[in-house]
């Protein structure tokens, strides 16, 4: 007896039995909007913390032979974060998933992605752990670095939200033709200028340094890195001229934001003291409203207090990361949905389709 032929389409969802949808509980808020946008049930898994806070995960339903999407982002609890979702797909593999990918928006120590004097590279670590323990394929938004994606051993699609950030400037800013694209330094000029290119506007860049910034502050950037403070002159002569101190001047705009609408880009606002001291230096040189563009609202400490006294008018984050807690804090924190993002993402990769689209408009520097 000869069997009928199915479609591709149709006999990969025949195969697999249609995907399965798992999410750890770092943002079930996301998860429940891919669900219903999908149209796809949450899979039955239960994932809690023992009594000795030791991690379970206990999967309720069959994966054998199935493509498993596992959505889990970071938040406060951000080692707890990574732990779940390890064990989650340590327990997809074991269990015979035939794929397993993990949609991460906002990938934790993903800024701890460089050595610092004699320390390491968390990063490195995390993406081995996450290779290793079964995942086939990474899809994340707006990595801190897009060289990221070179720690992985899967493939790693490293979405951009720049489309949903844009949309947000020509619908909710009124007047923003008007508008200028500030780079909080000169690392971040890249995707000003993708932005600014876009939106047909000009570009101002922040160069200096606080007087007072904290420590935090200066390992981030990498001014403190020790490899780069001058040896001891053990030697009797002086081999090298001597290693005088890097100095920069007190932050200065470079370009014109007078009357205008300042708008300030970054992929990732975690410490506002920054954003908050670039502010004032921009009311001061006569910009009439500041707004804070960023894909991941992470939001830690006191930022929202900081935000909320500052002159900024708006800060415009996505929902990659969970701020609900930081919006109570802060009324001028505004969410975009990517949801939709993420969804597409997941429908493509499950039927082997071209991710080409998803990247329309966009270039290397975004």
């Amino acid at each position: 007896r000869v069997m009928p032929v199915a479609s591709s389409n149709a006999s990969y969802a025949d195969q697999s039995s249609g995907m399965v949808l798992l999410a750890g509980n770092s943002h079930p808020e996301l998860a429940r909007l891919v669900s219903d946008r999908l149209g796809v049930r949450l899979g039955d898994a239960v994932v809690y913390n023992k009594t000795n806070r030791e991690t379970s995960v206990d999967i309720k339903q069959s994966v054998r032979g199935k493509h498993v999407f596992i959505l889990q982002s970071g938040s406060k609890n951000v080692n707890n974060d990574i732990v779940e979702l390890l064990i989650l797909i340590y327990a997809c593999k074991t269990s015979a998933a035939t794929k397993i990918t993990v949609v991460m928006p906002y990938l934790p120590y993903s800024k701890q992605c460089r050595m610092l004097r004699r320390s390491s590279i968390p990063m490195r670590l995390v993406a081995e752990m996450i290779s290793k323990s079964g995942a086939t394929r990474l899809v994340s938004l707006d990595l801190y670095r897009k060289e990221i994606q070179g720690f992985f051993s899967i493939p790693v699609d490293n979405l951009r939200a720049s489309l949903f950030l844009l949309q947000y400037i020509r619908e909710y800013i009124p007047d923003h033709k008007n508008a200028i694209i500030v780079a909080k330094n000169p690392g971040v000029m890249h995707k000003a200028t993708s932005y600014a290119d876009r939106l047909r506007v000009g570009v101002a860049v922040i160069h200096g340094e606080q007087k007072s910034r904290n420590s935090q502050e200066e390992e981030e950037s990498g001014t403190e890195d020790g490899r780069q403070s001058p040896p001891p002159n053990f030697a009797p002569f002086e081999l090298f001229p001597s290693a005088l101190p890097k100095e920069k001047p007190p932050l200065t705009v470079v370009g014109d934001v007078g009357g205008r609408i300042a708008i300030m880009v970054d992929d990732i606002i975690d410490d506002a003291a920054s954003f908050v001291a670039a502010a004032e230096v921009l009311k001061a040189r006569g910009a009439y409203k500041i707004y804070v563009m960023a894909t991941h609202g992470v939001l830690s400490s006191d930022a929202p207090a900081l935000l909320e006294a500052s002159p900024i008018t708006e800060i415009i984050v996505t929902n990659t990361v969970p701020h609900e807690m930081q919006k109570m804090r802060c009324h001028k924190i505004k969410t975009v949905d990517i949801s939709l993002m993420i969804c597409e993402a997941v429908r493509r990769i499950y039927y082997n389709e071209s991710m080409g689209q998803l990247f329309r408009d966009i270039n290397m520097d975004d």
